[in-house]
This record gives C-alpha cells, sequence and structure tokens, in this order.
C-alpha cells in the first residue's frame, strides 16, 4: 500500500504491507506518537483486513519499519 500523509492533519502515516481496502491507513497524524497510540489501538483491525506489517513515515521519510503485526514476532 502507498499510503500518503494528509497534509491536513499531520505529516505522520502508516504504510501497510497489504491494502485493507476501507481507509484505515488513509490518514495522517500530526505527531510521531499520534501515530503509534493510533496503531496501538487499531492493530487488530488490521490484522483482520490482512494487514500483517506496517511502516511509520514522516512525510517521504521512513522512520522504522516494516513492524510486523503478529502478536508473537519481535
Amino acid at each position: 500500500m502507498t499510503a500518503t500523509g494528509n497534509p491536513a492533519s499531520g505529516p505522520w502515516h502508516w504504510v501497510g504491507d497489504h491494502d485493507p481496502g476501507d481507509g484505515q491507513l488513509d490518514r495522517g497524524f500530526a505527531t510521531q506518537g499520534e501515530a503509534e497510540s493510533w496503531l496501538g489501538e487499531f492493530y487488530p483491525e488490521l490484522r483482520s483486513a490482512g494487514v500483517r506489517a506496517v511502516t511509520l513515515h514522516e512525510a517521504d521519510r521512513r522512520v522504522y519499519g516494516p513492524m510486523g503485526l503478529d502478536p508473537e514476532q519481535p
């Protein structure tokens, strides 16, 4: 998936290894903390939609990832 940060809501955004097709990853965040908090709350829904890994970006810069969403992955 190639999601981009929504400038209206911030440059931080998640890019998934799979497009869940419901717009969950089509959102931007004002801060890294907001993006990480959102992921902590919604990762079970992403997993259910077929997303297995995500990468955090600030605008066009990859910050970290891919990070697996499976609980048993380090």
